[in-house]
């Protein structure tokens, strides 16, 4: 599985309200997924933002209106040529219109003539949101099948602080991907872990490594939009948590051994993406230790292998492990997969461009129990998530061998 927005056709309605200029950067995040973008605005949400500059954006025309143009039928076009559409703010009277089947403009008579899914991103007033009426239309738009965004808490333009506040773009394209994911890990529980740990010398400093846990959220985020019950055992980042995933926040080994355990009783898989310090100081000083100190020596003893205890516990789980190496990436993940009763072993080369530490990219190969592998292009890590998750289901649905 690629991007899940590139090649995908999106319509994007941007109605009056005043956080119509953020749909500028959205359509821009679009493109960037390599999504087509085209727009359609009311007469409203030109009051706020002008067509060029949608145009420009989305390297397409920008639609205003049922007539005029050289397309007699454009709601139908692009019923016909979309794969998704998002209106983007979605006012009080747009929603009201869209609930009664009215089809006074293009956008609503859009609305009407389009079979996919339609994400609507309310925005308003925190009163008006509250309102009887927006909340019952709400309601039942989402009956229907709309997939309804929830606005943000905070200041309003009007100056009120309270619910209303259109979601960021990221927030957005974060709820879509998942609409637009199969949803064939449901019913499964994942288990991932990521980031590093923190394993302390006084009580100021600590011995770590680069991990950013980039890729292990990336991997839990995966696995909830294609329909599974997420757990997220994570190490210290500076990541935000990825909402509907159950996250355990933990700092050393030892923390993350026992809430690994914990979650592992119940989990169908397991993918252990965190990385976990090898060595523990043997004592922690209770005080910080004064530069005039030094030199001294720090004694280490090792941390309990986590990943070969699961091995010898998995019984019909699935276990997945990464190596992050600087040699010969197949023949020391093979020899790790034997070791540690793997299923899989994602190996990257950390010092490859593009699939190091703290970068959005990753380039990694996908090395199976039984000997084979495959070598992936570098990608961004979500995507790299996604054919993790692939070779997940084929392992689990037998068509390449386990351990």
């Amino acid at each position: 599985m690629s991007g899940v927005l590139s090649g995908k056709r999106i319509t994007v309605g941007v109605t009056g309200g005043i956080g119509a200029y953020k749909a500028a950067e959205l359509v821009s995040r679009f493109r960037e997924e390599g999504a087509t973008v085209r727009v359609v605005m009311t007469h409203a949400a030109q009051e706020f933002i002008r067509p060029l500059t949608f145009e420009v954006l989305a390297g397409n025309p920008v639609y205003t209106g049922l007539f005029g143009g050289t397309d007699p039928l454009p709601h139908i076009t692009l019923a016909r040529e979309s794969d998704l559409l998002v209106v983007y703010p979605a006012t009080a009277h747009l929603i009201g219109q869209a609930v009664g089947g009215l089809a006074g403009d293009l956008l609503t008579a859009l609305l009407l003539a389009f079979t996919g899914p339609i994400v609507l991103c309310p925005a308003m007033n925190s009163q008006m949101f509250a309102s009887p009426v927006v909340q019952e239309n709400l309601k039942r738009l989402a009956s229907r099948g709309y997939l309804i965004v929830p606005p943000e808490t905070g200041r309003l333009a009007c100056g009120e602080t309270g619910p209303g506040r259109l979601p960021p773009p990221e927030v957005v394209l974060e709820f879509i991907r998942g609409a637009l994911v199969p949803k064939d890990f449901a019913g499964l529980r994942v288990l991932v872990t990521a980031g590093p740990t923190w394993e302390a010398l006084d009580p100021v400093r600590y011995f770590t490594n680069r991990s950013s846990g980039k890729m292990g959220y990336a991997l839990a985020r995966a696995a909830r939009d294609r329909g599974a019950e997420v757990t997220l055992v994570s190490g210290p980042t500076a990541l935000s948590p990825p909402p509907g995933v159950s996250l355990v926040f933990v700092e050393t080994a030892l923390e993350m051994r026992e809430a690994v355990l914990s979650a592992f009783e119940v989990a169908d898989v397991v993918i252990m993406a965190a990385a976990v310090s090898d060595y523990r100081p043997a004592k922690v000083a209770e005080t910080k230790i004064k530069k005039e100190s030094i030199p001294f020596a720090v004694n280490l003893v090792p941390n309990p292998d986590i990943l070969e205890e699961l091995g010898k516990l998995k019984g019909q789980r699935l276990l997945v492990g990464f190596a992050a190496e600087t040699g010969d990436l197949v023949a020391q993940a093979r020899a790790k997969a034997a070791k540690k009763n793997l299923d899989l072993v994602v190996a990257n080369d950390v010092r490859q461009e593009g699939a190091g530490f703290g970068v959005d990219t990753n380039v990694v190969l996908l090395v199976f129990r039984d000997g084979h592998f495959l070598e992936l292009p570098k990608m961004d890590k979500y995507a790299v998530a996604h054919h993790i998750l692939d070779a997940v289901k084929e392992l689990r649905e037998g068509k390449v061998g386990r351990g």
